[in-house]
């Protein structure tokens, strides 16, 4: 069966969205494991202390945040390009969940950032961009929000998402573009030497899989309410239009 047959609504909400219950699962586990095993049970940094801990969900907030704008990218494009209005309304559902992910990674990285640099905020290239990356999504919800005609929307939004990507990138990058940040290189990179050291990274590793499941399991989710909603938005103006008949 070909993938774009999923772009159907009600194919999606028949044999997509009941995976949600085991992403939601997998994921329960994965954070469980994950973050249980990284805050109690690895050890004080030398340099850094406790707070070094904050990397189980600092790394892994900040990752999704930039992937689900990605993912909302790729989205956007397949509505562009073929129309498949499933693709436009999983853009839309995550929107709110990288958001989400997106405020949880700058509240942790200036909890991190006030004992280690003495400041809660700098205008470090990737602490900026990720800052902008924060206000294209507030700007991609609002724009959703205001715009009445749905396919509209999805049109103007799919425009404001390819702008921001722009954002999203340079906070993944900044720290390769600019040496001279605050900011650190990657927690994990396949150079083993930018790793963090080995009792850290499994479960840091384990809380990454732990947030994507739990990202994954929202947008599934969210989409399929999307699309209920617009089925009753349909069925309303249709409704609407009987009795204008009559």
């Amino acid at each position: 069966m070909s993938l774009w047959s999923y772009a159907n609504p009600r194919k999606f909400l028949d044999r997509v969205e009941p995976l949600s219950r085991w992403l939601f699962a997998a994921a329960g586990a994965c954070l469980a494991l994950g973050l249980g095993w990284g805050f109690f049970f690895t050890p004080d940094a030398v340099n850094f202390g406790s707070s070094v801990k904050i990397i189980y969900l600092h790394v892994p907030s900040a990752l999704m945040a930039i992937n689900a704008w990605l993912m909302m990218l790729v989205a956007s494009l397949i509505w562009i390009v073929r129309r498949h209005h499933v693709s436009a309304l999983a853009a839309k559902a995550a929107a709110p969940v990288g958001l989400v992910m997106t405020l949880i990674a700058l509240a942790t990285g200036a909890i991190w950032g006030q004992p280690m640099w003495g400041t809660w905020w700098a205008w470090d290239p990737r602490l900026t961009s990720f800052l902008i990356l924060c206000l294209f999504y507030l700007g991609y919800i609002a724009l959703w929000s205001a715009i009445p005609d749905a396919e509209a929307a999805a049109d103007l939004t799919g425009v404001l998402c390819l702008v921001g990507s722009v954002f999203a990138l340079l906070s993944r990058y900044a720290v390769n573009f600019w040496s001279q940040g605050l900011h650190q290189g990657a927690s994990l990179s396949l150079d083993r030497q930018e790793n963090v050291a080995d009792v850290y990274w499994l479960p840091l590793v384990i809380a990454m899989l732990g947030f994507a499941l739990l990202f994954a399991a929202l947008v599934v989710l969210r989409t399929g309410t999307e699309i209920r909603l617009r089925r009753i938005a349909a069925l309303r103006a249709r409704a609407q239009r009987s009795e204008g008949a009559a």
